[in-house]
């Protein structure tokens, strides 16, 4: 019986956020996508992963999902084979992101359109010289698309809300990879580099000439490191 790779995507992503792992691991691993858009706080969507996971499983979670894959690992570390953070962090929002969080939910309450991922925000999410990608950029804009409306407002509630995850680093046992595009915009690595320190089974990893989504800008050398990863 192959072993599972759960994946967990990020913030108004799909499964698409995975493509290029999805095909590098399938034949290797049993993979399953996360639903991370059906439940509005972190502890029930990490007991939703866990009720539908087998026994054991490896994960990795991207941004949002980093988060979720954190809140596993406080729920049952006992189950988790090698860990993934990418594009993460186990600190809480800042008062000014949280508000801007609130912000989006009422602005989508409110809005009779749902675009998800906008032109402006773009330069958050990739590198510079990605935003001319036309083939990457509408794969973003359909993966938000695809969340829709009363996804993005559950995840958001779901932000909102969350622990903050400190404490659970130092317990952390099984390989861990912490990954940051090493031009993340909205992560910076410094926070992740911060992370990695404090969990004693990680190894930090940087992607040259990423941003926010390393697994479809970079995805050949991402996924080379997670193929390390689950080799430890």
């Amino acid at each position: 019986m192959k072993p599972t790779l759960i994946l967990i995507p990020g913030l108004l992503c799909t499964a698409d956020l995975w493509r290029d792992q999805i095909a590098a691991f399938e034949n290797q691993y049993i993979i399953v996508i996360a639903d991370h858009h059906s439940d509005d706080a972190m502890p029930a969507i990490a007991a939703r992963l866990l009720a539908s996971a087998p026994p054991t499983f490896a994960l990795a979670g991207l941004s949002m999902g980093g988060y979720i894959a954190l809140e596993v690992m406080r729920q049952a570390p006992e189950r988790v084979t090698h860990l993934a953070i990418m594009d993460s962090r186990a600190i809480n929002d800042t008062p000014i992101e949280r508000q801007r969080r609130q912000d989006f939910i009422t602005l989508v309450e409110r809005g009779k359109t749902f675009k998800g991922v906008t032109e402006s925000l773009l330069p958050m999410l990739i590198h510079p010289s990605r935003l001319t990608d036309d083939t990457l950029t509408s794969r973003i804009y359909k993966m938000a698309e695809d969340i829709g409306k009363e996804g993005f407002i559950r995840q958001e509630k779901a932000l909102l809300t969350r622990e903050e995850l400190t404490g659970t680093l130092q317990d952390i046992r099984c390989p861990t990879l912490v990954l940051s595009g090493a031009q993340d915009a909205l992560i910076p690595p410094r926070v992740q580099r911060e992370m990695a320190i404090e969990i004693p089974t990680a190894v930090y990893t940087e992607v040259p000439g990423s941003g926010h989504l390393p697994t479809m800008e970079c995805p050949e050398k991402t996924t080379d490191i997670m193929r390390t990863w689950l080799a430890r």
